[in-house]
């Protein structure tokens, strides 16, 4: 079974966050929400508090065969400016494990070096701190073990990118249907 990890912090976009957990536990899989809050309870964007799995300090990294960045604000800036959210992602990328972020989050994934020849995308405007990644516009990328996405309206189909990619046999169809999402 593939074991995710999606890293929650104050200020997080819900919907991106949830969404992802959501549908990954759906398919199967297994995935940690890991505060790096310092405590359980996370505040979204949007002041919806939410229980998290684990905490960053305490999360078995080496278990896990991905790491997602939700997005939102100030969810992104607090991402960005973790050590451990930076070294993980750098440490993933490195080794070729998954590593995921949606809205401004691919963000952070710019700042540390990790878009550079690839192609990305994210919420309209961050486009210039993608640093060396080629952009586009549509609701998905996935280049390699990178997948970006654009916002809240995409989070289903980045959750849905996030399962072909670990599981490409996995009957997405049928997945969608379930989620009567047509």
């Amino acid at each position: 079974m593939n074991k995710i990890g999606i890293f929650m912090a104050d200020g997080c976009e819900e919907i991106e966050g949830l969404t992802v957990v959501d549908i990954l536990r759906r398919a199967g899989m297994d995935i940690d929400m890991i505060s790096i809050m310092g405590r359980d309870e996370v505040t979204g964007s949007h002041k919806i508090t939410f229980l998290t799995d684990v905490l960053a300090q305490d999360a078995d990294f080496d278990g896990y065969d991905g790491i997602v960045l939700p997005g939102g604000m100030p969810g992104t800036t607090n991402l960005g400016a973790h050590e451990t959210v930076k070294n993980i992602i750098c440490r993933f990328a490195e080794e070729g494990r998954l590593v995921a972020a949606i809205c401004a989050a691919p963000s952070v994934l710019g700042e540390n070096g990790l878009l550079k020849g690839r192609h990305a995308v994210c919420h309209p405007g961050f486009e210039g701190k993608l640093t060396g990644a080629d952009t586009g516009e549509e609701s998905v990328a996935a280049d390699g073990n990178v997948i970006t996405s654009r916002g809240m309206g995409t989070a289903i189909d980045f959750a849905l990118a996030i399962v072909h990619y670990l599981d490409p046999a996995y009957d997405i169809e049928d997945l969608k249907k379930k989620l009567v999402y047509a």
